[in-house]
């Protein structure tokens, strides 16, 4: 079983007025980190469209938020694999601030993607080589 750590700090950018982690930035770190953890497994999401012309399109994303980051905290995400299918899969991505007691939960995201031809739209089935590497990331 693997899963993939990364972690990032929190700038000025990602908040709002009061210093603390604006919504939407949580979809921007978890595609951050989900780009990573497929670079940690031997590829980069860029050779998916520039050998097959394929690519990954978020195809829902559900967030829970359960206590602010905020400007200047580091934040670890844990990117795991839970489901995949023929042309999808569903990744968990957890949100920890690292602090001195283990981390604190902040949130997570389950998202689930789809695998497109690039020309099209259309769903494909991911390529043999994508299919083994994805399943490196199963938790």
């Amino acid at each position: 079983m693997v899963q993939h750590n990364i972690d990032f700090r929190i700038y000025y950018e990602d908040t709002d007025a009061g210093g603390v982690v604006y919504h939407a930035r949580y979809l921007a770190l978890a595609e951050r980190a989900r780009t990573e953890a497929i670079r940690a497994q031997g590829q980069a999401a860029s050779d998916l469209l520039a050998d097959y012309g394929l690519a990954f399109v978020v195809r829902h994303a559900t967030i829970d938020y359960r206590a602010p980051l905020r400007l200047d905290d580091i934040v670890r995400i844990t990117t795991r694999l839970t489901e995949l299918g023929a042309a999808s899969c569903r990744l968990l991505q957890d949100f920890h601030r690292v602090d001195g007691e283990g981390g604190t939960a902040c949130g997570s995201l389950d998202v689930r993607l789809a695998c497109i031809r690039a020309e099209d739209g259309r769903a494909a089935r991911f390529p043999p080589l994508w299919r083994d590497l994805l399943r490196e990331l199963v938790a």
